[in-house]
């Protein structure tokens, strides 16, 4: 049997947390790694899945309280794993020492040497929807799934961005809420968004296009 497509998406033999494609995660698991709830879309060997919860009690009140969308899942074991979300686009990010601010609604896996906690945005009441992040600090990699092509701003200037769109940024950024001057403005992609995220300082942010799936898709994925 022939076709070009089993050449074009031939399993990739690289080993750890790699792109199989642009919508596709590979882990070479030999050890642990954290995934997001319902992302694995299949594996090989001999593979084990075990609800995560919020890393701790301190962080379970946090995600209960905040409604962060981080629910995570411990892989382990020793085999292949692939993670995908919705088919949305998937990039993997290395953290050399430093430190990374993502929506949890974009975090698809990490390596399980990073730390991680649950913040909040400066200045970001209950009516500004909360705006709890998740930072990583550490030496390792992150893969995060983007609805849509992102593009990374550099910030060298005050920047804002959609609440929902802030995919990721640096943590030196400083972080902040801005309220449109008319609540009722149509300034973003929704209907009438009254908050942006705003940053300041020197570094990026990760932006994607769009504000993520509808509350429908989301809420089967």
């Amino acid at each position: 049997m022939r076709s070009p497509l089993f050449d074009e998406v031939r399993e990739s033999q690289q080993r750890g947390m790699v792109l199989q494609n642009a919508k596709m995660l590979k882990v070479g698991l030999d050890g642990e790694v954290y995934a997001r709830q319902g992302s694995m879309v299949a594996y090989q060997g001999d593979v084990d899945f075990a609800y995560k919860g919020s890393g701790g009690l301190g962080k379970f009140f946090k995600k209960s309280l905040t409604g962060e969308g981080l629910p995570l899942m411990t892989v382990s074991g020793r085999g292949d794993v692939f993670f995908a979300r919705d088919a949305w686009d998937v990039h993997v990010i290395d953290l050399e020492g430093d430190s990374l601010t993502v929506n949890g609604e974009n975090v698809l896996a990490f390596e399980a040497g990073l730390e991680w906690d649950i913040k909040r945005v400066e200045g970001a009441g209950l009516t500004a929807g909360g705006l709890f992040n998740t930072v990583f600090t550490g030496t390792g990699r992150i893969a995060v799934a983007c609805h849509g092509t992102p593009v990374l701003l550099q910030v060298d200037q005050p920047t804002f961005v959609d609440t929902q769109s802030a995919v990721a940024w640096a943590s030196s950024l400083k972080t902040g809420v801005r309220r449109t001057a008319k609540a009722g403005a149509l300034v973003g992609r929704g209907s009438g968004e009254a908050f942006q995220l705003s940053f300041e300082g020197q570094g990026f942010v990760l932006v994607q296009a769009s504000e993520g799936a509808p509350p429908a898709a989301a809420a089967q994925g």
